[in-house]
């Protein structure tokens, strides 16, 4: 005996073996006759053949068999008759009939009777002009012929089923029409199996086996009887393929904003989440954005009805607001030069960047501060490849004595490390902070730089208004762009499509380190 051999007979299921002996003395066996002669369910002779047939030991052949018979509404049409039959029968004797007067020479109902019509015109057994059903001369031919359809209802009704590709021409053509009939016809497909022994099957029954229940798992009472000395054990292949297990695991995004959390967090940052909903003043008025600037129309902000407007903090902060942007406020800035609206400054609108939780942070805490958030942001944005009305954004802000534009590069500098990037800056604009700079990162895959984040000093014409006489700086980035470089997504709605198989080839861990 060959050892390939050997081993795959040692290896054999006791359903594989007991199929294989079935086999052996009725080739022509069904699945059914095995099931019945070896005490096993259809299924366990299925999946014993499955298995056999993935070794190269049967060959197992499906045969798809189509049969048709008969509805009960059938069987009545082939007694009775098909509607068109009747108003056929009608029109071989008076040649002609009124619609109106169809169904009751006829003695079919209104529904029947537009069936009827229509077939009858469709055979070209009878035309209508003017209201009036005349026969035709092929009409005339079949008063005393049976179409093919009625052919095909005569056959089925002595016949319990009849298989569709043995019908002859004339049959099928009679087959398609009564197919476009409801009710008319049961159309089902009977699915059998057979199996042949292959050479490498012929081989192991010449050698032959015994048929011997296997262990596969032992019991605490064979162990304490120590039973499972007597035991025969079905070997196992330890190099055989193993299924593929998709572990649950997080989802890109949320792997990515626990990952800047935790940065931040071991940076000694504490963490303020805001709110999603909030009023056009701390959106924007506190960040000392004109009223009548771009980013504020509808093209870009949502707005929103209920609530329709929101209040506004108590304290001098409102006034001290409206001054900055009318003249500076002391400042040393000429402001915007306009009457500022606590109107606009109430409306209602969800937010369209995180930078507004920390304007309302520095107005409820002393400094030295140091704040981080992340959240889901809303703008009215067109969807593609590269832009969406809702995204995240991650905001960090230090604020203390004596915190200047050096300590704003190194802050970046440490958090961009973190998170595995080389950085660069270089000079930016952002209507709230002075300096400012945008942050590159470099890409060595790409070999080239990418802007990833913003950045600056807070204004003076920020600042006051909130009571704070410290310096701050603040910086922030986009955390769906983040993820599209570290998971080389080119489209960033691959982000929420859900694509399974997507997210199953996705590692479990933190991802591809940049």
């Amino acid at each position: 005996m060959s050892e390939d051999i050997k081993k795959t007979i040692n290896e054999l299921h006791i359903y594989e073996k007991q199929l294989l002996k079935e086999l052996e003395s009725n080739p022509e066996a069904t699945p059914e006759e095995i099931a019945e002669n070896t005490g096993m369910d259809i299924k366990s002779v299925m999946s014993a053949a499955g298995s056999l047939a993935s070794k190269g030991i049967i060959e197992v052949d499906k045969d798809v068999e189509e049969v048709i018979s008969l509805t009960d509404a059938g069987a009545d049409y082939a007694d009775e008759g098909l509607p068109e039959r009747k108003i056929l029968k009608v029109l071989a004797d008076k040649k002609q009939i009124n619609m109106k007067d169809l169904a009751n020479e006829a003695g079919l109902d209104k529904k029947e009777t537009n069936i009827a019509i229509g077939w009858l015109v469709r055979k070209n057994w009878a035309k209508i002009d003017k209201g009036v059903v005349s026969i035709t001369e092929l009409g005339s031919e079949y008063k005393d012929k049976l179409g093919d359809d009625e052919e095909l209802l005569n056959t089925l009704l002595n016949k319990t089923y009849s298989i569709i590709d043995k019908l002859d021409d004339s049959l099928l053509n009679g087959f398609k029409k009564l197919s476009d009939r409801k009710n008319i016809l049961n159309i089902k497909k009977n699915t059998s199996h057979s199996f042949k022994i292959l050479d490498k099957g012929k081989k192991i029954l010449n050698e032959g086996f015994t048929v011997q229940k296997q262990a596969t798992q032992l019991t605490h009472q064979q162990l304490k009887e120590e039973t499972w000395k007597d035991l025969q054990y079905r070997p196992y292949d330890i190099n055989a393929e193993a299924p593929k297990v998709f572990a649950g695991k997080k989802h890109p995004l949320r792997i990515i904003i626990d990952e800047i959390r935790e940065i931040f967090l071991n940076m000694g940052f504490s963490e303020d989440n805001g709110d999603i909903l909030e009023s056009a003043f701390w959106n924007f008025d506190s960040l000392f954005q004109p009223q009548d600037h771009a980013a504020r129309e509808m093209q870009d902000t949502f707005y929103v009805k209920n609530p329709l407007t929101c209040d506004l903090p108590d304290g001098d902060i409102v006034s001290l607001t409206a001054e900055t942007h009318e003249n500076g406020g002391g400042t040393g800035s000429t402001g915007w030069l306009y009457n500022w609206d606590e109107d606009i400054a109430r409306q209602s609108v969800l937010r369209t960047h995180t930078t507004g939780i920390s304007t309302k942070h520095l107005f409820n805490n002393e400094p030295p501060i140091k704040m981080f958030s992340v959240g889901r942001v809303f703008r009215r944005e067109t969807f593609d490849y590269k832009h969406l009305p809702e995204f995240h954004q991650v905001e960090g802000l230090v604020c203390g004595e004596k915190i200047s534009y050096q300590n704003l590069l190194g802050t970046l500098k440490e958090f961009y490390k973190k998170l595995g990037f080389e950085v660069r800056f270089r000079p930016a604009y952002f209507p709230y902070t002075y300096l400012s700079t945008e942050c590159e990162v470099y890409l060595e895959e790409k070999e080239s730089w990418i802007e990833l984040g913003g950045s600056g000093m807070f204004r003076p014409e920020v600042l006051k208004p909130l009571g704070i006489n410290q310096p701050a700086l603040a910086f922030g980035l986009g955390i769906e762009r983040l993820a599209m470089i570290r998971y080389d997504v080119s489209d960033i709605r691959m982000l929420y499509k859900s694509d399974i198989k997507w997210l199953r080839e996705l590692p479990v861990d933190n991802g591809v380190k940049l």
